[in-house]
């Protein structure tokens, strides 16, 4: 018998989405008798009922396309906004699956959709999930789709930067995305050659970095790069804000009924103007100029790099394999150059940060990049 597949995309938008979307439909018309069509705007599409038709023609033509052509939306199943005031949605978008006499609903995302994919599954129904995320924070995977396109763009921003640092002897702060955790930065920092990388998982101090800067200087070097991820925070900072936020001796949050996985908007709001603030600092204490740079959603955009093309089509392919042999519940992860099940389960809800003994770090330090610390 015929399967029917549907698939959404949420939370930010990456560059890679169209080529996973792309892999899924392909692979299930063209070697397998599945129908699939595709919810608009993430779960409120699949909430409101609004969906297309996947066939080939909309398939053609959007492997290079950044974005996502269902469109996507930070909207949570559970509390979605109706009428103005959030409504728990789940059994609506539960009919809507049975409506279409779904076998199985495909959702691509990251830390926030896995969560809520796995309140669909709990209601019953059969989902797979492909990993999405500039950030690299899904765990249980190697990578994400998205990372590796996000990381070129970083990377070759601090190369532009480079340049003109070096003519007008500036130090440059540039603000890399990352919430939570410090991939991106790191990655784009030791490959763009930054002089100072500050990591959310390191918190740092303002005084040591200009000591590092200061120490460039009376090398002969009257030029720094700090390659800042934007949840990067003062050891000051992050003291004050665990202590706010009512945290144990064991760094874990006291008061459960916060969302914080879900919710970064007052995160966000602490954090602005901090790369502001810490090139002022840094001009004070080094005597160098400053500018600030904020990559910001360029990052997200544009062309998917060749990798991020192959990884999106890998995974969307082998989660049509795995339809066709009746499993769900789990996300498809990247593993070496294959790929491996693990269950939603064990994904919702964790982060991937920066382990401090990454060979990525050591590498850093071992080429002399200031850390923060």
């Amino acid at each position: 018998m015929a399967k029917y597949v549907g698939i959404l995309t949420a939370g930010g938008d990456s560059p890679g989405l169209n080529a996973a979307i792309r892999g899924v439909g392909k692979a299930a018309h063209g070697f397998h008798d599945m129908h699939v069509i595709g919810f608009r705007d993430g779960f409120r599409g699949l909430m409101e009922n609004r969906m297309l038709d996947l066939d080939n023609s909309a398939l053609s033509g959007i492997l290079t396309l950044g974005g996502t052509i269902l469109g996507t939306s930070r909207e949570k199943p559970h509390r979605m906004l109706v009428g103005g005031s959030p409504r728990d949605m789940t059994d609506v978008m539960a009919e809507n699956y049975h409506k279409h006499n779904l076998d199985v609903l495909v959702c691509l995302g990251g830390g926030g959709t896995q969560k809520n994919a796995l309140r669909l599954a709990q209601k019953g129904l059969n989902i797979i999930t492909l990993p999405k995320t500039i950030d690299n924070d899904v765990v249980l995977t190697d990578t994400s789709v998205g990372f590796d396109t996000a990381l070129s763009v970083a990377t070759e921003a601090i190369d532009r930067l480079h340049s003109t640092a070096h003519s007008h002897h500036r130090m440059i702060v540039v603000e890399i995305m990352g919430n939570k955790v410090g991939w991106l930065a790191l990655g784009a920092g030791i490959a763009g050659g930054a002089d100072v990388i500050l990591l959310p998982e390191i918190p740092y101090e303002v005084e040591k970095i200009a000591e590092a800067i200061r120490r460039r200087s009376h090398g002969g070097k009257r030029f720094s790069i700090v390659a800042v991820a934007e949840g990067a925070v003062s050891k000051q900072e992050a003291e004050a804000l665990a202590q706010k936020e009512g945290k144990d001796g064991n760094g874990k949050a006291k008061n459960k009924a916060v969302d914080k996985a879900d919710d970064g908007e007052r995160a966000e709001a602490r954090r602005f103007g901090n790369s502001m603030r810490l090139a002022s600092r840094l001009e004070e204490l080094t005597g160098l100029e400053s500018r600030v740079t904020i990559l910001g959603y360029l990052q997200r955009g544009g062309t998917p790099s060749a990798a991020d093309r192959l990884l999106a089509t890998r995974l969307g392919t082998a989660c049509v394999e795995l339809i066709r042999k009746g499993q769900s519940g789990v996300m498809v992860a990247a593993r070496g150059d294959g790929i491996k099940t693990v269950s939603v389960e064990d994904v919702a809800g964790k982060l991937k940060t920066v382990p401090l003994d990454h060979p990525w770090i050591a590498a850093a330090r071992r080429i002399g990049t200031c850390m923060g610390d």
